[in-house]
């Protein structure tokens, strides 16, 4: 029986296992069979991670996590859990391939996915374009023409901030009517970079190695017309991934696992959440590594609190560790 496993390979997942590797904890980590990395392995360059001045490539900095954390002891396996059992004091992992792992602790580490619209070329220009976070890439984007498609807060956000870089800057939006918050809305009206296009819909995105362009359905009249562009932000919203933890962890009404005040700490004892699947509103690299730190060590500190005994114990004597 293992100390900790941690599901999730991305900032978060990778930073609690190089701590718990170093605590001498020999985590397990399942990194997922087609997604390890995170959502950091879609992504070009990286400028604002501290410590690389001159940027780094999305994916070396999680195989360089992913190192780190097996030069201390971490093991990384490249699998999916089909199947989590985290009642009791010993937590049940099931794996793709019909392997059973089990620990005293679980860090939940899955993060979230950005909502796609689901049209022809939106991956393939991913990182060549199109993007859904405006921190990470609006400086790649200066001086140029540059759509937010969205009409929630975030994408109020996401338009008001890149500003900053572009000279101009549409919000598409399908309704002719926002969901923001009337001080976003405000902010956003307010700003002479901004321009609204109501009623539309991206029905394509033009471009070989660069967005160039999207293809516009109007929702009021069904015609469709072309907008010229040089990037284009996705802002619709966000997925945590926590659909292998329904009915056993509470979650928060933005769908988040629901965590004790700043710790990691979910509802069932022995059972920690880190990165953004806990986090509906700053969602970067950084954030998720620290949140992950601070699961590292919420688990350290339970596994110490338990009796000696408890490591050794196998599966069937569970209940005495209690």
């Amino acid at each position: 029986m293992r100390q900790v496993i941690i599901i999730g390979s991305g900032p978060a997942g990778y930073t609690a296992a190089i701590y718990a590797a170093r605590a001498n904890l020999k985590p397990l980590v399942i990194a997922s069979s087609v997604e390890a990395g995170g959502e950091l392995m879609k992504t070009t360059e990286v400028e604002n991670f501290p410590g690389f001045p001159e940027g780094i490539q999305g994916p070396d900095l999680m195989t360089a996590m992913q190192e780190q954390a097996e030069k201390f002891g971490a093991e990384v396996v490249l699998d999916d859990v089909v199947e989590l059992d985290l009642k009791g004091p010993v937590k049940r992992v099931t794996l793709g391939n019909g392997d059973v792992e089990e620990a005293l602790t679980v860090i939940f580490a899955t993060g979230s996915a950005y909502r796609r619209i689901g049209i022809p070329d939106e991956d393939r220009l991913s990182g060549m374009g199109v993007s859904w976070c405006a921190t990470c890439d609006g400086f790649f984007f200066r001086q140029k023409t540059i759509a937010v498609v969205g009409g929630g807060d975030s994408a109020m956000e996401e338009a008001t901030f890149l500003t900053r870089f572009a000279d101009k800057v549409y919000v598409i939006h399908r309704r002719d009517k926002l969901r923001a918050s009337k001080i976003m809305q405000d902010r956003a009206f307010a700003n002479d970079k901004i321009e609204f296009v109501w009623n539309k819909e991206v029905r394509h995105i033009y471009g070989d190695t660069q967005v160039k362009g999207v293809g516009l359905l109007d929702t009021v009249d069904g015609t469709e017309t072309i907008m010229d562009l040089d990037g284009l932000f996705i802002a619709i919203g966000n997925d945590p991934r926590t659909h292998l933890v329904h009915g056993q962890l509470d979650l928060t009404a933005e769908g988040t696992i629901a965590v004790d005040g700043r710790s990691s700490r979910t509802n069932i004892p022995g059972v920690f959440a880190a990165g953004d699947v806990i986090d509906p509103h700053y969602r970067q690299a950084v954030t998720a590594a620290a949140s992950g730190t601070v699961a590292a060590l919420d688990a350290e500190h339970y596994l110490a609190s338990l009796p000696e005994t408890a490591l050794s114990a196998p599966a069937d004597t569970a209940a005495a560790i209690a």
